[in-house]
């Protein structure tokens, strides 16, 4: 039974009419679909937070909210190629997919219906209500995607199975989430999870699945997109043969409200109208079915049409590759996959990023598919079993926030549930039976994709659980001193290792072999925490290593799963200027207990008492201003001089170390599976991840080292 909807556009609407409305709305559509790569992230960046000068030049609160409407409306028309890009061009092929295969069109117009029918409610259910109304609400910290909803699950439900992860990440300003009181669902939830580790892993592997299929997006879509665009000049040029060609933009963010007004008021009725004019088109001539698109337009317009369809694929392909390039660096952010070359492209606007590994390997894969198929239909089979598989894996990850982040009713989880995952699997077997025509290509990319992620992340955790087994303790160190000979050399030594607490096993090899390192000694832990961005005033946590005397320290350098594990400032005047303002703030708390102490105990010499300090961390810092805990103990049992080494000394200290360089050593480890392993866990790590690591970037080249301060000591980890 068809709706009022698509009785009119099958039976009253006039063919002229029909063509014109097409043409005007796919017009509507493209020649809006456009993208701005100068001004994408400024305006967003400008509508989400009202910058300092509004507050220094004075503007008044009804200027500044009429600002803030021109600029929400400019957001909407911008992110009508960014955000909608990919969906907007749907109509050059999706008819032509559709009856490509075993639903042939045949004389009556009912599979003309039906598949509109199917087109309607698919973009008003799922891309409207669920995406529009329902997905954009879940946000990170204003983040969206796959990997932002199983942030908020890591966090509000400890399901993260990432190493390094630490109590005081939670003190992080984007971190916080919101007070709500626990229900008995999401505590039942939490527990499961916490109770069975294998579901928590299956979870994971999950959202590689989803993310492993939007990698093949940007594989298939500049193929399908930009292949549909041109065929239709074989209309007019026969003998011109098909042809990937694909320019890179950028991927600009930008704020919920834009993006339903844009979808809301612009792209829903356009697309529908598209939608129903085509349909309008084939009722009538039926042979077109492979050439509906540009067949309805008339003659007078065709190459305005053509050259704005080609420019519309273009820019939909630039959306999605840079979609590609931010999904590849969240992944190497969480140890999913090797580390890559991470490029900024803008000097002036965060987030702008490009990867010439990622940017090679597309064009391989779109160009083998394109040769390889030759054929749109076969590569929209591809392409719908990648879209519906990414659509129900948010879909899943949507019903566990509803429960666990939202505290909704169970009700109201299944209900979604039940709605759009229904729905989305009536896609997935059918485009599970194009698997013999084209749709292969989707799962063997995928399959391809999470099996270098799972070996990436498998081996990356096993590397990691070796240095927490043989970590060397501070008591060790020193033992070994006498016995060794150990000398202080000049300088800073930076020593990276992974290890939260504990020095790292390359250090107790580097030192055993060569008894000698340097008067300032600092481990630094780089680690992603499950947020999407750490401010820079957060990023850097200070703490000390065993006695004072002996000048050591631990440094977290800390990154969201969108930020770039990258050094592009000068990262040593930046940590000795934290080491500098830890150390005084360590004196100043020092002072204060050993005043407290004399007051309370009538004595004003405050020499005549011994005191050790604790811990002592420095989790946030703005200016001069200190918010961290304390542990001080003060010792009265007996008389004793405080030592003679001075925390402003030791300030002083640094600073000369400062003055003689600073050498940055890295461990360069090789892992071998022990030789009671199994023959598939040889071949996973001595093959595979072997081969990984040594075709992926190198540490040092990721962290801009100077080859000239760089220290490298190699060690096998048996795992």
């Amino acid at each position: 039974m068809y709706t009022t909807c698509q009785l009119t556009a099958a039976h009253f609407l006039h063919p002229l009419l029909s063509r014109s409305l097409f043409i005007f709305s796919f017009l509507g559509i493209f020649l809006f679909n456009r993208l701005s790569d100068s001004f994408s992230l400024y305006f967003s960046l400008r509508a989400m937070k009202p910058s300092a000068e509004f507050v220094e030049h004075g503007i008044s609160q009804e200027n500044l909210k009429r600002v803030s409407r021109t600029t929400m409306l400019k957001l909407a028309y911008q992110s009508l190629g960014v955000i909608y890009g990919d969906l907007s061009i749907s109509p050059l092929y999706v008819y032509k997919t559709t009856f490509s295969g075993k639903l042939s069109l045949q004389e009556n117009d009912e599979e003309i219906f039906g598949v509109l029918s199917f087109i309607f409610w698919t973009i008003t259910l799922i891309a409207l209500f669920k995406y529009i109304f329902i997905v954009l609400l879940a946000d990170d910290n204003g983040e969206g995607g796959n990997f932002a909803l199983y942030s908020l699950l890591c966090r509000h439900a400890g399901l993260s199975i990432l190493p390094n992860q630490q109590d005081a990440e939670k003190n992080l300003s984007s971190y916080l989430t919101e007070e709500s009181a626990e229900t008995w669902k999401s505590s039942a939830l939490k527990s499961f999870f916490k109770k069975h580790p294998r579901f928590r892993k299956g979870l994971f592997i999950f959202v590689l699945l989803g993310t492993c299929m939007a990698i093949g997006d940007g594989v298939l879509t500049p193929a399908i997109s930009v292949l549909s665009a041109v065929s239709g000049i074989k209309l007019k040029i026969a003998e011109l043969h098909e042809s990937v060609e694909a320019m890179f933009a950028n991927l600009g963010h930008f704020s919920p409200l834009s993006i339903k007004m844009a979808f809301t008021f612009l792209v829903y009725p356009s697309l529908v109208l598209a939608y129903m004019g085509e349909a309008a088109y084939l009722s009538k001539h039926h042979e077109d079915i492979q050439r509906s698109f540009y067949k309805a337009i008339p003659e007078a317009v065709f190459w305005p049409v053509f050259i704005v369809a080609t420019f519309a694929a273009v820019v939909g392909s630039q959306a999605v590759i840079s979609a590609t390039f931010s999904i590849i660096s969240q992944c190497c952010a969480l140890n999913c996959f090797p580390h890559v070359r991470i490029i900024h492209t803008s000097s002036k606007i965060y987030g702008q990023i490009y990867i010439p590994e990622v940017n090679w390997l597309l064009m391989c894969l779109s160009l083998a598919v394109t040769i390889g198929l030759r054929d749109t239909n076969m590569m929209g089979h591809a392409y719908g079993l990648a879209v519906t598989t990414v659509m129900f894996v948010t879909t899943c990850l949507m019903a566990l926030v509803m429960i666990i982040v939202w505290k909704q009713k169970i009700i109201s989880a299944v209900s979604f549930l039940l709605l759009f995952g229904s729905l989305e699997l009536l896609y997935i077997p059918a485009c599970m039976f194009k698997v013999p025509e084209g749709a292969w290509i989707a799962l063997v990319m995928s399959y391809v994709f999470m099996a270098v992620m799972y070996v990436w992340h498998y081996g990356t955790m096993k590397k990691h659980q070796f240095e927490v087994e043989n970590k060397v303790s501070m008591n060790r160190i020193v033992s070994l001193g006498p016995s060794l000979g150990m000398v202080r050399v000049p300088g800073i030594g930076l020593v990276y290792s992974n290890l939260v607490t504990g020095i790292p096993a390359v250090f107790g090899h580097f030192v055993t072999n060569l008894p000698a390192f340097h008067q300032v000694l600092v481990f630094v832990c780089i680690k992603s925490v499950q947020v999407p961005y750490v401010s820079e005033k957060e990023q850097l946590l200070i703490g000390r290593v065993g006695p004072k005397e002996c000048g050591m320290y631990q440094c977290f350098l800390r990154y969201g799963y969108k930020d770039l594990q990258q050094e592009n400032y000068n990262f040593e005047n930046r940590l000795v200027s934290r080491l500098v303002q830890f150390v005084e703030t360590e004196e100043e708390s020092a002072s204060k207990a050993r005043a407290d102490c004399c007051a309370e105990f009538g004595n004003s010499d405050a020499e005549t008492f011994d005191f050790s300090v604790h811990s002592i961390t420095l989790p946030d810092q703005e200016g001069d201003s200190v918010k961290s805990a304390h542990d001080i103990q003060v010792m009265t049992s007996g008389i004793r001089h405080v030592e003679s080494f001075v925390l402003k000394d030791e300030s002083l200290h640094i600073l000369r170390a400062k003055e003689s360089g600073v050498t940055y050593v890295l461990g360069h480890s090789y892992a071998k599976a022990k030789k009671s392993s199994s023959i598939f866990k040889k071949f996973v790590i001595d093959a595979v991840y072997a081969f990984l690591s040594k075709n992926c970037r190198e540490p040092n080249i990721l962290m801009n080292v100077p080859p000239t301060s760089l220290l490298e000591v190699g060690m096998v980890y048996y795992v």
